[in-house]
């Protein structure tokens, strides 16, 4: 199995997938989408009554629901270092709760205003703070105030969407176009390309974008045969993006290793058995 990248940035990222099979293919999506390891906000404290701020009382109360509050700071993403951070109960300190397994942030605004994400202050390295400053929380009316601790902590989407990485993970096979010398109705098959892979260069038609064809054969149609669009079966196009609490470098990496590992494992229970 190899990885050419095409396009490789910080939170998205398009390769080919070369000599492999669909089960890999798809072996190394759900890896991506269920078993990369980041930190989330899992668990939310309140405050609850009256909060001074320089004489003046406010009211710790919202329009919406605590439990409303706790899920979208749950799905805010939190960066994550992989070679700090562990699972709790992987923890040398028993799932208490310590700087290797656990993230407290800090969220204190008094209204009027709208409270978003970029509002959370870590307790710890400011490098902790979330990277997307304007995921709105909640609207707070005059009078109105949130005191609120947040603690984030390691997992996986396999238990909840909160701890999911890569998003928009998907992959196609790759294409074969093949161009007859003689192709009819050439600029009716460049028009009719949706992706505008087709081209007319010195009189002949050349597939410009071979990658972006989607093989939805309307050129193929239009041409009576002259192009004939297949697909190889042993290399994959992929791409995804991440929320960035891993970039998608670290994503690809991990998703690799991951691979490697259940494959070894699952070699090595095939062979006891």
């Amino acid at each position: 199995m190899d990885i050419e990248i095409l396009e490789m940035a910080e939170r998205k990222c398009k390769f080919i997938l070369k000599n492999s099979t669909p089960a890999m293919a798809n072996a190394l999506r759900r890896t991506m989408i269920s078993d990369i390891p980041k930190m989330a906000i899992d668990k939310v404290e309140f405050h609850l009554g009256p909060i001074d701020v320089d004489g003046r009382e406010f009211e710790s109360i919202t329009p919406l629901f605590d439990e409303i509050i706790a899920h979208r700071l749950g799905m805010v993403p939190v960066p994550t270092d992989l070679e700090l951070f562990t699972f709790q109960n992987q923890c040398h300190c028993g799932g208490e709760g310590c700087p290797s397994c656990n993230i407290m942030y800090s969220l204190n605004k008094n209204g009027p205003c709208t409270v978003y994400s970029g509002d959370m202050e870590p307790l710890g390295s400011p490098d902790l703070k979330v990277k997307d400053d304007f995921i709105p929380i909640v609207e707070l009316a005059d009078g109105q105030s949130v005191l609120i601790y947040a603690h984030a902590v390691m997992g996986t989407a396999r238990t909840h969407v909160k701890w999911q990485v890569a998003n928009g993970v998907g992959y196609k096979y790759m294409p074969i176009i093949t161009i007859g010398d003689s192709t009819p109705n050439a600029e009716e098959a460049v028009a009719a390309c949706p992706k505008k892979v087709l081209e007319i260069e010195g009189g002949n038609l050349v597939a410009k974008r071979p990658l972006d064809c989607i093989m939805c054969r309307a050129c193929s149609e239009c041409t009576n045969g002259g192009v004939k669009i297949d697909s190889d079966d042993t290399a994959f196009v992929f791409k995804f993006e991440t929320d960035g609490s891993l970039t998608a470098q670290q994503v690809l990496d991990k998703a690799a290793e991951i691979l490697s590992v259940n494959a070894k494992e699952f070699g090595e229970a095939v062979a006891n058995l």
